[in-house]
């Protein structure tokens, strides 16, 4: 029964993330159970007004969730199915961006500096948007758990024809990447592309969750020496083991 409730607590969540409001979001993950409903068995199932339940399924319908269907003089809801729904969301959400690219304001060119991200969701999408714009060669210092984040990154940089170095602590099988095993990571991931920016701190559960990301010449060189030397140190180890 917990585990029934986790999944449906879950499932509102993920649907806040599609522009519903919680209540909004409990009543379409109620009419795609039940299917056709009137307002009035929406507010007895999942426990609200019947006002309540009426204003949130006519803005569940502007927001595109469901079907207002008139059968007589009775009005009832049918969901607009999951994947349409989330597809239509998402194309929503492309135009608005395109729109959005193509109005931007015209920014006063300045010189890069040090940004300081926080929070996991951040530093992972800050982790992936740069793996994704990598044009020439990626270097990644992290343990295993945190490759598979992004394995879909690294192949595709893989397809692409960039190069990727990795320093993790446990055998990674990535098919056109070199691998360099080292100590623990711990909590501490790095990563440089293109030689031009660097993401490095610390990331993963429990921990403070702050990253520094820089494009700072300077900055740069002084950490890409330092994972080159430890490139260097391991590469060395390497030789030893197999001699």
């Amino acid at each position: 029964m917990k585990d029934k409730m986790m999944e449906s607590t879950t499932f509102v969540e993920r649907l806040l993330e599609f522009g519903l409001t919680r209540q909004e979001a409990a009543i379409y993950q109620c009419l795609l159970g039940e299917g056709k409903t009137t307002g009035y068995e929406v507010a007895k199932l999942i426990g609200i007004s019947r006002s309540n339940a009426y204003n949130s399924l006519a803005s569940l319908t502007e927001k595109g969730g469901a079907y207002l269907v008139e059968e007589g003089t009775t009005r009832k809801y049918v969901p607009v199915p999951l994947r349409e729904f989330c597809k239509n969301h998402l194309r929503m959400l492309e135009e608005s961006r395109n729109w959005l690219i193509s109005h931007l304001p015209t920014e006063k060119s300045s010189a890069e500096g040090y940004i300081t991200i926080e929070g996991a969701r951040h530093i992972l999408d800050k982790m992936k948007n740069l793996l994704a714009q990598a044009e020439s060669r990626v270097y990644i210092s992290c343990t295993r758990n945190y490759l598979l984040l992004f394995v879909r990154e690294l192949e595709d940089l893989v397809a692409a024809r960039r190069k990727v170095v990795i320093i993790t602590d446990r055998p990674v099988h990535l098919a056109n990447v070199k691998v360099y095993l080292g100590e623990d990571r711990g909590m501490q991931i790095g990563l440089i592309t293109d030689s031009k920016y660097v993401l490095t701190g610390e990331y993963g559960e429990g921990s403070l969750n702050t990253c520094l990301y820089s494009g700072q010449k300077n900055f740069v060189e002084l950490y890409k020496r330092a994972l080159g030397n430890e490139i260097k140190l391991l590469a060395l180890r390497e030789e030893n083991r197999e001699s």
